[in-house]
Parts: C-alpha cells; structure tokens; sequence
C-alpha cells in the first residue's frame, strides 16, 4: 500500500514539474512573440498609433493604407527580390562549399590539415569591419561595384559553416560507412552525396537558415557596395522609409517591417524540423 501511494505521489510530482515546465515554455514563447505582434499592430493602425495611451493591442485597418505609402516612396517589392535572390544564391553556395571543405577537414588527411584548420578558425577573431576596405579595393578592381556578384562572391563560404560542418561530420558520419562506399566502387564524390548528404542534413538545414538570415538581414555591406537604385537590397529600402521631412512615420515603417520579416519566418517554418535535428544532434548519444 505504501509502494502504491509512494507511486502515486512520484506521479504527482511528474505531472506538476511537466506542467510547471509548459507554463515557462507558453510564457517565454508569448514574449518571443509579442514584439512581432505589436509590429503588426501599428502597421495596420494610423500613424499617430504608436503613440496611443495605453498602448494599443488591437489590430486595425491601415495596413494597406499604411503599405501604399510605402510603395510611393521606395521600390519595396523590388528590393525584396534582389534579396531574396542574393540569400538565395549566398546560401545554396555556403551549404555546398562549407559542407565539401567540412568533410575534407573532418574524413581525409593531407599534409598541414591541423594548420590549415586552425587557420580558417583564426579568420572569425578578425572584425569584419577590418576586411570591408580590402575586399571593397578587391571588388573595385573586378569592378563589381554596384552589383550582385559584390554581395554574393565573398560570402560563399565562410569560416563558421566549415567549422560547424566539420564538427557536425566527425561526430555522424562514421568512417566504416565511407570504405564500405570505397569498397563498393564509389568515387569521392559520389561517396558524399549519396552516403554522406542524407546523414548531415539537419547540419546543412541549420548552416543553411543561420546563413539566409544573416545575408537577408545585411545592411552595411550592401549600403557600401551598392549605388543604383534598382539594385538595392531590402534593408537598405528599409533605411529610405526613415528619410522624410514630415517625422517618422511608424505605421508605414511597421507595415513595411513586417512585410520584409514574413520571408524570414516563412523559411524557417519550413525548415524548422531539421533545424532543431541539427541544434539537438548531440544532445542524446546513438
């Protein structure tokens, strides 16, 4: 009887701790939340509604009010495509060139693989403030100035997503698999892709959403290389809508932010499962 209730208390308890950590879970995720909630607010309220007391928390009407405004003052749809062509095209190429270079580091040896590895670990200490002159002197005399192959030629690899890809490679591709695939007659290449890719694809996922992000959210490097209008990324679209004599105009902002996220989010809503997987890989040991 003592072993039933003894039971029956540990229950209890494992009920009350499971709850405990769903209300911490809802909670943080409504905060999380709350400041994209309150950015549609005002986008699709008036101008004055970012001034209202008590705040508002109601969705209003303005949204396509507010939206037009926007379209007069900045060409946003366009400034939308050329980012989403530039993440786009930036993404596809780091997931390949840092998943390639991560497997070579992690399953061959060659000479100085150590130094050239600690090397690439080395380039993330150095600002990236201290690489803009140079790489603009670089883009300069290609004069790539004032296009898309300034934004995306340098950011097709990076030091991040090799290191993050390695790491991931060494821990869940295990050598046995890759001389079987040698024994077999597979090439090197062809030993990646059809053994290697199916194993780290939440490593790719996660490298691949980090990477959309950061290239869809660049604002300094974009504003330095580019002059034309027609070639302007959205966040630099963004930063016209903040240029005007009559004070700043939250709810035209608002629905322009907004609108500029919902890419963001879409993204991630569809790669989120293997975004996760990767995150957690090494959470539990197979």
């Amino acid at each position: 009887m003592s072993a039933g209730a003894g039971t029956s208390v540990q229950e209890k308890q494992s009920s009350l701790s499971r709850a405990f950590y769903y209300v911490i879970l809802i909670a943080g995720a409504l905060l999380s939340a709350f400041p994209f909630y309150w950015m549609l607010v005002i986008a699709t309220n008036d101008r004055s509604g970012v001034f209202h007391v008590p705040p508002l928390l109601t969705v209003g009407d303005q949204f396509f009010v507010n939206f037009k405004r926007v379209m007069e003052k900045s060409d946003f749809f366009l400034a939308l495509g050329n980012s989403l062509f530039v993440s786009v095209a930036v993404t596809v190429s780091v997931i390949f060139f840092c998943t390639l270079a991560g497997y070579a580091f992690a399953k061959y040896d060659f000479p100085y693989k150590n130094v050239l590895f600690i090397l690439v670990i080395g380039t993330l200490f150095v600002p990236q403030q201290l690489s803009v002159l140079p790489t603009y002197v670089i883009m300069a005399k290609l004069q790539w100035i004032d296009t898309f192959k300034a934004l995306i030629v340098p950011a097709m690899v990076n030091a991040f997503g090799i290191f993050w890809m390695r790491q991931y490679i060494s821990a869940a591709v295990h050598s046995e698999l890759i001389e079987a695939g040698r024994m077999d007659g597979c090439g090197h290449f062809r030993i990646f892709w059809n053994i290697n890719v199916p194993i780290i694809t939440p490593a790719m996922a996660t490298l691949g959403i980090l990477t959309f992000m950061n290239t869809w959210n660049d604002f300094f490097w974009p504003l330095v290389v580019l002059k034309n209008r027609e070639h302007f990324t959205i966040q630099i679209a963004l930063q016209q809508l903040f240029t005007t004599r009559d004070g700043l105009d939250y709810g035209m902002i608002m629905s322009a932010t907004f609108t500029a996220t919902l890419p963001l989010l879409i993204v991630f809503l569809l790669f989120s499962r293997w975004f996760i997987a990767g995150l957690t890989s090494g959470a539990v040991k197979s």
